[in-house]
């Protein structure tokens, strides 16, 4: 991208904001139960979690869209969660894009303007210095029902931001997209974070889109944050089965520690032996869980052995689920088509996979 707009890079703020205690409530469902999180000026912070784990209902509270059932938000020191959305002066990126369908996108970038007293040639600057970022210029009096998905979502970007706002939440904004524009998206929404400076708060399920747009991420479960780290932290160090599961580790398999040594330990599982790295504390003895990412357990001569369950290809490779002789699924990386049925030994690559103590054993 290109030099940034004077008038939207002043978006650029210095005001930390802090959750303190964040809960929400429906009827006798914790949706957030005591949600505490400092985000600080400029930083881009993915809420990352499955369906129902509370990321989108904190965002919302965020914005001002959900009353709180306890604790408070902070702005630059000052409590502002039991202000109005609008006083609040966020910007707000929809699933769904949420354009006004019968105006044009410049009409429908200067909304926001329109709705805090903002006309004329300021306006007009505002506008255009938003159309000019998301690089919609000559789309300016188009409807958006004659843009494409991308450019809906770049009009919805550009509405946000020319507000100048000191936060600009995202929720969910590349899903209604296709592979090939979510992968241009990508980075066209950090690119646009970088130069005008605000503080992005993005909610996802896709661990791919929080890895390479966040400086942090913040695991949410059930309404708690599990993890919060960078991007590398929560890929190699998860601190749970849960977070390493959505972090990719796909192949969970129950087993129990045989040996011991420093931070790594053997593990008797499915019928063979593997080594793997401690996340959580363990001792010879303690049943315990082995994860690892489908990339990173290959087909060898020794292994657990396990039966073909199905193949596919991915370009580069051939990628499959076999299930091991307790039943454990296993999914697994092969240079060459496996047939379904046919009998193989998968392990590990060294280093790669992680062992965390079976709470449920």
């Amino acid at each position: 991208m290109n030099s940034v707009p004077n008038a939207v890079a002043s978006a650029r703020s210095n005001a930390r904001l802090e959750l303190d205690g964040l809960s929400r409530s429906f009827g006798a469902y914790n949706a957030l139960d005591a949600i505490d999180l400092t985000i600080e000026p400029g930083e881009f912070v993915a809420l990352l979690g499955p369906s129902g784990c509370g990321k989108s209902t904190a965002l919302n509270c965020i914005a001002g869209l959900l009353g709180l059932s306890g604790g408070e938000i902070r702005l630059g020191g000052n409590r502002i969660d039991q202000l109005e959305p609008e006083r609040r002066g966020f910007g707000m990126v929809f699933q769904s894009y949420a354009l006004f369908p019968h105006m044009s996108v410049r009409k429908n970038v200067g909304f926001g303007l329109t709705m805090q007293g903002i006309k004329g040639t300021e306006a007009d600057k505002r506008i255009n210095d938003a159309l000019a970022l998301v690089r919609l210029e000559s789309q300016a009096e188009k409807l958006p029902g004659q843009l494409s998905g991308g450019q809906q979502q770049r009009v919805a970007i550009a509405r946000a931001i020319v507000i100048r706002p000191p936060v600009v939440l995202m929720d969910e904004p590349l899903s209604n997209l296709d592979a090939k524009l979510r992968l241009e998206m990508r980075a066209e929404i950090r690119g646009i974070h970088d130069q005008i400076g605000s503080t992005t708060i993005y909610v996802t399920h896709d661990q791919d889109e929080a890895l390479s747009l966040a400086d942090r991420i913040v695991v949410m479960s059930q309404g708690h944050i599990e993890q919060i780290g960078s991007p590398q932290d929560l890929y190699q160090r998860p601190v749970n089965v849960d977070v390493a599961d959505f972090m990719g580790f796909r192949t969970r398999v129950a087993g129990r520690v045989v040996g011991v040594s420093g931070d790594e330990a053997e593990i008797e599982v499915a019928g063979a032996r593997v080594a793997g790295t401690i996340r959580t504390p363990l001792k010879v003895g303690d049943a315990a869980i082995l994860s690892v990412r489908p990339e990173d357990l290959v087909a060898e001569e020794e292994g657990i052995p396990a039966t073909v369950a199905s193949m596919e290809y991915r370009g580069r490779a051939f990628f499959g689920m076999a299930r091991s002789n307790d039943g454990s699924e296993l999914y697994f990386r092969a240079d060459d088509v496996l047939p379904r049925g046919a009998a193989t030994r998968l392990r590990p690559v060294a280093g790669r996979a992680l062992l965390f103590r079976d709470t449920a054993r």
